[in-house]
């Protein structure tokens, strides 16, 4: 068990709810890209700006009537979200009617690819052999792509926000929205998993969009309750969908 694991439970938040944010257009052009056997996604915005899809709107809509129908005592006092667009929407979507405000942190942000942005797997490897070579020996959880972040880079960040939570937020229910590959990492911090259980954990079960992972504090740790649970839209109009981000499990050039 790592040191975080260890002292995450002594004081911070009560609650703290990780939801990965609505399908955006780069979900959509992503999959596309790859049924298409293409080396890059074709977007024009950078990543940062990428919109919600039509479909990803109404995920966040309907996330929002879930949230609403939550008693008082669940719903979240405090909202931070990764700046980037698609998160961000989703949380204002979601719960701009609860009138809570929906604080940025760029810590929470996608995990950069560097120079592998907008390739697809086909892509690293026509392009950057080398370096997928490199990405397939080292492992996706030690591997930095030239210029960006491997995911051992993203444990820091997080590990950097729950020791901000943990010193000036005990007992709040707080709510993350943010990535795939950040919402794995935190499971990582939290749980003190090593790299193969994380990486299992990565490899056997997705995070949909809108997803939901909760962990509540007993006694002193925060124990995991729900992980990706999207069943608030089995009833709802919005599409599931579970398209994964290339800075997740659908980045890796042997994917």
């Amino acid at each position: 068990m790592g040191l975080t694991a260890v002292l995450q439970g002594r004081r911070g938040p009560v609650e703290l709810v990780l939801v990965r944010h609505a399908e955006s257009a780069g979900n959509v052009a992503d999959a596309q890209a790859r049924g298409s056997d293409a080396e890059r996604v074709e977007l024009p915005a950078r990543d940062a700006d990428v919109e919600l899809s039509p479909n990803g709107q109404d995920q966040a809509r309907a996330l929002g009537a879930w949230v609403a129908g939550l008693q008082e005592d669940e719903r979240p006092d405090l909202v931070v979200s990764s700046p980037y667009r698609r998160a961000a929407d989703t949380a204002r979507t979601a719960l701009g009617d609860l009138g809570v405000e929906v604080l940025l942190d760029e810590r929470l942000r996608e995990r950069d690819l560097g120079v592998f942005e907008g390739l697809t797997a086909k892509g690293i490897r026509a392009r950057y052999q080398e370096e997928s070579d490199r990405w397939t020996h080292l492992g996706k959880f030690y591997y930095q792509p030239p210029s960006g972040e491997s995911w051992a880079d993203v444990s820091l960040r997080v590990r950097s926000v729950l020791a901000d939570l943990r010193e000036g937020y005990d007992g709040r229910r707080v709510w993350l929205f943010s990535h795939q590959a950040v919402i794995m990492t935190f499971r990582y911090v939290l749980e003190g998993l090593d790299e193969a259980e994380l990486l299992e954990i990565d490899r056997t079960t997705p995070i949909p969009n809108t997803s939901v992972t909760r962990y509540r504090r007993r006694e002193d740790a925060l124990d995991l309750e729900v992980f990706a649970d999207d069943s608030h839209l089995t009833t709802a109009d919005a599409e599931k969908t579970e398209e994964p981000d290339r800075a997740g499990r659908g980045g890796q050039p042997d994917a």
